[in-house]
């Protein structure tokens, strides 16, 4: 006969299961794992740290706003002083510019004025002829002609003869050759025209050579 349950024992292995959960169980202490994981802070510390950086910042930002303040204002000196320059230099420049021009000007003038006193020369011969030729009954139609064309040419470059006779001596378009006593004229009255005088563009390219009387 065969015992059974000594057979069944044999082949069981008995099993503790309260000492297998305790084996695979970690225990864990709650409140430790929590006061680890937190880190302490002092916000009192933050906050004094956080106001020392404004304050530092705020006097950071006055500094430079004073700095700024006073490099504007160099600027603006520098300006003034650049502009003050510049007056000087566009006025020099101004003065030059019409110093250039008044030398040509002047340079031209005197170019023209020299060639119209030869031509003057010119016309005077031709005049002398003229009335020669007249006293001596000589044909003067040719020389009549050739002196219309000098008087329109004269015209055409606004040469314009000095009326004098009749007139009051004035030194700025007259100049005295000769004086007769007169009682029945003004003094200083032109009484004849020796040699004709002439204007180019308001300037007096030749006086008038008068003569003049005196009341004696």
């Amino acid at each position: 006969m065969f015992d059974l349950s000594s057979e069944n024992n044999s082949d069981e292995i008995p099993v503790d299961l309260s000492s297998e959960n305790n084996s695979d169980e970690i225990p864990v202490d709650l409140s430790s794992e929590n006061n680890s994981d937190e880190i302490p802070v002092d916000l009192s510390s933050e906050n004094n740290s956080e106001s020392n950086g404004s304050s530092e910042e705020s006097k950071s930002t006055e500094i430079s706003i004073e700095e700024l303040s006073k490099l504007l204002e160099l600027e603006k000196q520098k300006v003034s002083e650049h502009e003050e320059e510049l007056k000087h230099v566009l006025a020099d420049f101004q003065n030059l510019n019409r110093k250039t021009q008044s030398d040509i000007e002047n340079g031209v003038n005197a170019k023209v004025d020299e060639f119209v006193l030869d031509f003057l020369k010119i016309y005077d011969d031709f005049i002398r002829a003229k009335e020669v030729f007249s006293e001596s009954k000589i044909n003067i139609d040719g020389l009549d002609s050739i002196l219309k064309n000098m008087d329109s040419l004269l015209k055409k470059y606004h040469v314009i003869p000095i009326d004098a006779l009749g007139e009051i001596f004035d030194p700025n378009f007259h100049e005295t050759i000769s004086i007769i006593t007169d009682p029945d004229l003004d003094d200083n009255t032109i009484t004849k025209e020796i040699r004709k005088g002439y204007i180019s563009h308001e300037r007096v390219v030749r006086p008038t050579l008068v003569e003049i009387s005196k009341k004696g």
